[in-house]
């Protein structure tokens, strides 16, 4: 039970800060789940997890949403996924967290030193994002980076981004998780922990959307950035 309420709190935890900021969960999540589970059972679980906090939070930016800016993601996360969990399927536990820790502190650092200034890029580099998150959201269960660094890239509007990246990630966790119950990667003591932390991650999510409006902005991320650089570490000396 212990081991259950720490799960549960985690995700609570995860919930929270993608509800208040549109991203961040499984960054959140994983380097803390692998502190009390194996990695290749907390992939599974916190892509399950992910498919209500997304799904709760298009419900809410749904008048946002457009399909011209979601396809290039979509399309191409496909052939990505099957790639990720191909590579997590055959790859030791040990080298996915130091690959994690390192993707981590790299994607973490990035945003604390470097500010992408919005500019008119092409939409074929959506592809590229896509497939790149497909794959290391099937793999780590921590795919935002690629496409959170292409939609700031773009110059759309706070809501425009906030709502792409939110159905993205509701369609690649759906996609993720299909494909990790078709490989077995989703077992059952997967699915009972995710039945018990259901009720963490929908009070996260909705605490989450309430406190977004009270956000200040870049002094709370860079404070996350600074955590998930932490967690990035550990993961990579306590799992290495």
């Amino acid at each position: 039970m212990t081991v259950i309420f720490a799960i549960g709190m985690i995700f609570f935890l995860a919930a929270f800060v993608q509800g208040l900021t549109g991203f961040g969960s499984a960054l959140i999540a994983m380097p803390l789940l692998c502190l009390v589970v194996d990695i290749k059972f907390a992939i599974p679980l916190s892509v399950l997890t992910s498919l209500i906090i997304t799904s709760l939070l298009t419900l809410k930016l749904k008048s946002h949403l457009d399909i011209r800016k979601l396809l290039p993601l979509c399309l191409s996360t496909l052939p990505g996924i099957a790639v990720g969990a191909t590579l997590l399927k055959h790859v030791q536990s040990e080298t996915m967290a130091l690959l994690l820790g390192i993707l981590l502190i790299c994607y973490s650092s990035y945003n604390l030193f470097f500010t992408p200034k919005p500019r008119a890029i092409h939409h074929g580099w959506g592809y590229l994002a896509g497939f790149c998150s497909g794959a290391i959201g099937s793999a780590f269960s921590a795919g935002g980076p690629p496409a959170i660094i292409y939609t700031t890239l773009t110059g759309w509007s706070k809501d425009y981004i906030k709502a792409t990246l939110t159905g993205f990630f509701l369609f690649n966790s759906a996609m993720v998780a299909m494909a990790h119950g078709i490989s077995g990667l989703t077992t059952q003591s997967v699915f009972i922990s995710f039945l018990y932390s259901s009720p963490f991650v929908f009070a996260g999510t909705l605490l989450g959307s309430f406190c977004y409006r009270f956000l200040a902005g870049k002094i709370y991320l860079k404070t996350v950035y600074l955590f998930l650089i932490v967690m990035g570490m550990m993961m990579i000396v306590l799992k290495s």
